[in-house]
């Protein structure tokens, strides 16, 4: 099932120059927040730690108009006149925010970090690194830890064998994402020529983009961990799966990745909505989030063929059977 597509929905946003004349350092740190006081103070110690002087990085917070608490607050705590704070005049989503981190930026690499996730010793090193290795790629990444709320690891990214020498593999974007925002590095120059996020895509907008950079610009992504995403019930993340528009955002970019690219598969990619729409489904039956589940089996009933899903339960029964 393909998901239409508006007339423009997909173009992605312009994103201008930076104007001549403006000091350009090599990194833009770029951290957009919103609810999220309460772990920036890691976020911003993680990166102070390894951060050059302000000719070599900009750090900056872009508050989306939090509500909850006081991001300005902590910058000046943590920051200590280092690190430059902007709150938007109103609250826009995170994607929208996304762009105004890259509208906002001035270096040649831009680090969106999210407001509650961290950098670990040697990321910027590490990155910059290999931008001065391949300066014809677009983008630059590390593979990731993701935490909980008490900083307690529950998995690691997997490994990218082609990337890891770089190269243009968008087939690696197809079915799903290997990256966390937190670990990508894009250059600005690429968002000048190709845009910026899509708003239209809520959950999958990174993923978009990410894929869009490889296919373009190409990119390389280390071996090495050198982040941490962190994944809890508040997140964005969280509330679009309790709703399954996180699967349905999915769908939306399979419509845009199946126009960019001719080998991408239907099947394969609506059988993966059906795998990871059961995963939703037994998690939150685990927990008890009725609500959660309802809103996941509608996904299920709607999204998936009937014949699909006849053959996603034949596969798993013969899967078990052989184990």
């Amino acid at each position: 099932m393909s998901t239409p597509i508006a007339p423009g929905a997909f173009t992605p946003p312009p994103v201008a120059p930076v104007p001549a004349g403006t000091p350009r350092p090599l990194w833009s740190v770029m951290i957009p927040t919103f609810n999220c006081a309460k772990y920036l103070r890691l976020t911003l110690q993680s990166v102070l730690a390894q951060a050059p002087d302000p000719e070599q990085m900009q750090i900056e917070v872009v508050d989306d108009c939090s509500t909850k608490d006081d991001p300005e607050a902590v910058v000046r705590e943590v920051g200590q006149g280092r690190v430059a704070f902007h709150r938007k005049p109103k609250n826009a989503g995170a994607i929208p925010n996304f762009n105004t981190c890259i509208e906002r930026s001035r270096g040649h690499l831009v680090h969106i970090l999210h407001g509650d996730d961290m950098v670990l010793p040697g990321f910027y090193q590490r990155l910059a690194a290999a931008a001065e290795a391949q300066p014809q790629l677009a983008l630059y990444a590390c593979r990731s830890f993701f935490v909980d709320e008490e900083n307690i690891i529950s998995k690691v990214s997997d490994r990218v064998p082609p990337l890891e020498v770089g190269g243009r593999f968008p087939e690696h974007f197809f079915y799903g994402t290997p990256l966390q925002t937190p670990s990508v590095a894009v250059r600005r120059s690429f968002y000048e020529q190709h845009g910026g996020f899509l708003p239209a895509l809520v959950h999958a907008a990174d993923w978009e983009m990410w894929s869009r950079a490889v296919a373009r610009g190409g990119g390389i992504i280390v071996p090495e961990v050198l982040c941490q995403y962190r994944e809890f019930a508040a997140n964005d993340s969280s509330r679009l799966a309790r709703t399954a528009e996180n699967l349905r955002d999915a769908e939306r970019l399979h419509a845009v990745l199946a126009q960019r690219h001719p080998d991408f598969d239907w099947n394969r990619a609506l059988i993966g909505l059906a795998d990871y729409a059961q995963k939703q489904i037994q998690r939150y039956q685990q927990r008890g989030d009725a609500e959660a589940v309802a809103a996941n089996l509608v996904f299920w009933k709607q999204y998936v063929p009937l014949k699909l899903r006849l053959r996603t339960a034949c596969v798993k029964l013969a899967r078990r059977t052989v184990g």
